[in-house]
């Protein structure tokens, strides 16, 4: 048998930004609950074993409720998040106590409903020869790096375009690797992060991380104004799906 696969949908965060008055992963998308649709991803995905799912604490009933009523059958457990992304991330990982290093462990952003099961596949695959992959698009925009100057920030830097990636989850992982790499971050009293892959390359630096070509539908939703984008997104994603001459 090979490597069990579990996936952990990380939905700790209550996404401020958006300024709705309880966590935006619970907010409406084409009448379904935002997580819902991410975790139904995982549920589709034919590589994946497992889901767990990590929720704000004060509303892990309500996930709890959703996942019922939707049927799905690979969530095990609905458990609290973290007060940070790296929080959770380690709430994921203590999640997975009883799986073996061997084994492959999935982090995936709650507010990225529109992946698709086939990116799912490819970073499973992906693990095969790697211990670390990352789903990633080329940046279509030029991006500089900057410092203080005289009258703002000034530019210092404009690194090549074709080098640079917008990273995206799912990031998948050996859970040796990352549970060696959490390990080493948690005792780092300088720690700051916001990405599983970043903890990976600093602290095992000797670990290549892959990339998993990624795809500009899967987005995530993270300001006013992104739910109405992948209502759209999700309405062609799913036109694109039915045969010709077939409706949804």
């Amino acid at each position: 048998m090979g490597p069990r696969v579990i996936a952990a949908v990380l939905a700790g965060g209550v996404g401020a930004r958006m300024g709705a008055s309880f966590p935006k992963q619970l907010l409406p998308l084409e009448g379904r609950p935002i997580i819902e649709h991410t975790v139904a991803a995982f549920e589709a995905c034919p590589d994946v074993d497992e889901v767990v799912v990590l929720m704000v604490a004060e509303h892990v009933g309500r996930v709890e409720d959703i996942v019922a009523e939707a049927g799905f059958t690979k969530v095990s457990r609905v458990l609290p998040g973290g007060v940070t992304r790296t929080d959770t991330s380690c709430a994921a990982l203590a999640a997975m106590e009883g799986a073996a290093d061997t084994d492959i462990a999935l982090l995936h952003d709650a507010a990225r409903p529109l992946v698709r099961p086939a990116t799912i596949s490819a970073c499973v695959s992906a693990l095969a020869e790697a211990n670390a992959v990352g789903v990633a698009v080329p940046s279509s925009d030029t991006v500089v790096r900057v410092v203080p100057g005289r009258g703002g920030e000034a530019i210092t830097e404009v690194p090549p375009r074709s080098q640079l990636r917008r990273m995206q989850t799912p990031q998948g992982f050996r859970l040796g690797t990352v549970r060696r790499a959490y390990e080493l971050a948690t005792a780092d009293p300088d720690l700051v992060a916001t990405d599983d892959c970043g903890v990976v390359l600093r602290y095992l630096p000797e670990e290549e991380v892959r990339i998993v070509p990624g795809e500009e539908t899967n987005i995530k939703v993270t300001n006013p104004g992104d739910v109405e984008l992948a209502e759209t997104l999700l309405r062609r994603l799913r036109d694109a799906s039915v045969p010709d001459g077939g409706r949804a």
